[in-house]
């Protein structure tokens, strides 16, 4: 289970200082943030991640999109929140999905959003972070967010004001009309797949009494997507008379919403899971979120030996060994936790964030064994296919290559982590310099080419 929380301010100011003192974001590291107001964090976890694909794939196709052209970002905050920005990007906040019922509920909001993509309501915003990383992103959105609510300029470069929060949901903010237009969509979309539609009327019901509230005091979510009585009472209606209002989602998808909220109050919440899940409460998802508190205490064997309980109930589980392997990684045992991650590569072989995770292993344990980072080298090389946005599989390839002692092919992926953070006149630096010392037709003096023309096409547009 690969679980990474960056904190994005820290991620924003990457993007306006040198590579070398940015310091290096482990892919399979928990940064807790300073305080729960202190800043929105991306999470990213492939068994997460893969629930709501499942659940989401019927509503996307039926808005005519393939599921791999929205991207779903799971941004942890307590606040309830969702919303599309930067083109085909949904962030759906963790407290959100907190606030839930059930999974039609986090459907529902997620079809919403799909209806914004699909009307075209972000165009302003779709260039936003084209090329970045999502943890990159998010924080230059909410740069601009501050720019444009306070008329400096200076806010898109810093995006550390005070008023973050208050300028991007000036920012992101809908009109009645995008919003009943989403609703409508989402009502169509949820219908054409063969769900339920109650979800969406139902979440907004939940926060429909946060209307007589004073701005300061709602949820972000009203206040970026207004809500009104008739608009909800509008929705009500079509979902009354729609024949999909009874019929009941999927059992598995019950299942995997169950072990979600577990997982996430296990990782953002240890101390409250033993009130959430007792000890007489022995389904999966209670000893999933229990193991999982175990870890982020620091208590290391009650943890493992959780986990070997879970393994033992679904020995073909991948997340159970991801989990794993990452409490012997964290807790200094990189040499032992190659083997569960080579299990959860084998049960999940398309989870590219395992395969981060397997390689860094791979690395750590690796000394100066060639065969262990030449396995690691493919395993980002494959992983890469997959998290094509991810600046952290480019610093794990130049810690491979710069262990063999290739330093050319070090600095070609260095360079194309630069350009992932915005660094432009690093990555032109190092591309350049490593283009001299490469066989022209190898495939880093390609990437190195590639570098060198983007970065000179994204200066001569500007």
């Amino acid at each position: 289970m690969t679980y990474q929380f960056h904190n994005y301010l820290a991620i924003l100011t990457l993007l306006f200082i040198p590579l070398f003192t940015a310091g290096f974001y482990v892919p399979i590291s928990y940064a807790a943030p300073e305080s729960a107001n202190s800043g929105r964090v991306i999470i990213r976890d492939s068994e997460i991640e893969k629930n709501i694909t499942n659940w989401t794939t019927g509503v996307i196709g039926a808005a005519g999109m393939r599921p791999n052209q929205v991207n779903i970002i799971l941004v942890q905050s307590p606040e309830v929140n969702a919303f599309v920005a930067g083109g085909a990007n949904i962030f759906l906040y963790t407290g959100l999905i907190d606030l839930s019922d059930d999974v039609g509920q986090v459907v529902g909001v997620i079809a919403h959003e799909v209806g914004h993509i699909a009307g075209g309501h972000l165009s302003r915003t779709a260039d936003v972070g084209k090329n970045a990383s999502f943890e990159a992103m998010l924080g230059a959105l909410v740069g601009i967010g501050a720019a444009i609510a306070t008329g400096d300029s200076s806010a898109a470069a810093a995006g550390i004001s005070i008023g973050q929060g208050q300028a991007m949901n000036k920012f992101l903010a809908f009109s009645r009309v995008q919003e009943s237009s989403a609703d409508q969509a989402g009502f169509r979309f949820l219908t054409s797949a063969g769900l339920s539609p109650t979800g969406l009327p139902g979440f907004l019901e939940k926060l429909s009494s946060q209307e007589l509230l004073p701005a300061s005091q709602q949820s972000p979510f009203v206040r970026t997507h207004p809500l009104s009585r008739d608009r909800v009472e509008a929705l009500q209606h079509k979902v009354n008379e729609s024949s999909l209002r009874t019929k009941a989602f999927p059992a598995e998808w019950d299942q995997q919403y169950a072990r979600v909220k577990a997982k996430l109050l296990g990782f953002t919440s240890p101390l409250q899971v033993t009130y959430k899940y007792p000890s007489s409460d022995q389904s999966i998802p209670a000893q999933y979120a229990r193991a999982i508190s175990s870890y982020r205490l620091n208590q290391i064997t009650p943890a493992l030996e959780k986990v070997d309980s879970l393994i033992a109930q679904e020995p073909k589980n991948p997340y159970f060994y991801e989990l794993k392997g990452q409490i012997l990684f964290e807790f200094g045992k990189a040499a032992l936790s190659v083997a569960p991650y080579e299990k959860a590569v084998l049960y999940a072989p398309d989870s590219g964030l395992i395969r981060m995770a397997l390689a860094q292993s791979l690395i750590e344990s690796s000394g100066q064994n060639v065969a262990k980072l030449q396995s690691a080298i493919d395993h980002l090389k494959r992983a890469e296919k997959d998290e094509p946005r991810s600046p952290q599989i480019k610093r794990l390839l130049a810690t491979a290559y710069g262990r063999m002692g290739k330093e050319p092919e070090a600095r070609v992926y260095l360079a194309e982590e630069a350009l992932m953070r915005g660094n432009r006149k690093d990555a032109f630096r190092m591309a350049d310099a490593a283009l001299k010392q490469l066989p022209g037709n190898s495939p880093e003096a390609l990437r190195a080419k590639d570098i060198i023309n983007t970065v000179g096409e994204v200066d001569k547009n500007k």
